[in-house]
């Protein structure tokens, strides 16, 4: 299989997902997109993608009301999108993104947490040719579904990539083809299960078993951290 499944895999969300952290985070995403746009789904895409991936997470109904109210609340925080770019032991290159409603406290979290594990944080900008910015799009394949004519209807929308394991596709395009590849498989119909933007290591690199679990801990204390939202590595 290709690089997406092989991320999907190894994915940093199955960690994300395991956290008891995960709906306020979930919360916070659903949020920020309400305040951006409308609060109606049908009216906002980006709220639409944050409600499903919400969802395929089993985040309950109230949860993702009370997160869309919480945007027109008078009192809401203010809410800032910002990444960190660190590197950790044995040369592992970290990309780091969090949403805040202090960035000085979510500057000290992340500096000390990797400053603790003999790692150090990095000027913005120093990963950006080491990772590639892709969005990955997970469905339920059909049964009548016929993948290679599929992949030619996908091309205009920005498909580099499309690929099919146990009954489940994924397709991959550059993150600025996020809106039209989504938009173009809900004209076709397709019920999307998942909707994300990933950092994707243009090289890929893998450490022996003792130096991996060195690594675990720092991703595990980072993801654990309340602003952070998601994590990537230049590991395979």
């Amino acid at each position: 299989m290709g690089r997406a499944f092989e991320y999907r895999k190894a994915s940093k969300l199955k960690r994300w997902g395991a956290m008891s952290k995960l709906f306020p985070k979930l919360g916070k995403i659903i949020t920020m997109a309400a305040k951006e746009g409308s609060s109606d789904p049908d009216m906002n895409s980006k709220l639409r993608t944050a409600i499903l991936n919400a969802k395929a997470e089993n985040m309950p109904k109230d949860n993702i009301e009370a997160a869309i109210k919480r945007a027109s609340a008078k009192d809401s925080a203010n809410m800032l999108e910002v990444n960190f770019e660190g590197k950790a032991p044995h040369g592992v290159l970290i990309f780091i993104e969090c949403m805040t409603d202090n960035n000085t406290r979510t500057v000290a979290n992340v500096k000390n947490i990797l400053s603790k594990h003999k790692g150090e944080l990095l000027t913005n900008g120093s990963l950006e040719f080491m990772f590639s910015r892709k969005a990955l799009i997970e469905f339920k394949m059909k049964e009548d579904m016929d993948i290679e004519e599929l992949e030619l209807e996908l091309i205009d929308a920005g498909l580099e990539e499309i690929e099919a394991e146990d009954g489940v596709a994924i397709v991959t395009g550059d993150y600025t083809s996020f809106g039209t590849l989504t938009e173009a498989l809900e004209g076709m119909d397709i019920e999307i299960t998942k909707a994300h933007l990933e950092r994707m290591a243009n090289t890929p690199m893998t450490l022996n078993e003792t130096q991996q679990k060195e690594i675990d801990r720092i991703l595990e204390k980072l993801e654990d951290d309340e602003d952070v939202q998601k994590v990537f590595t230049n590991l395979a």
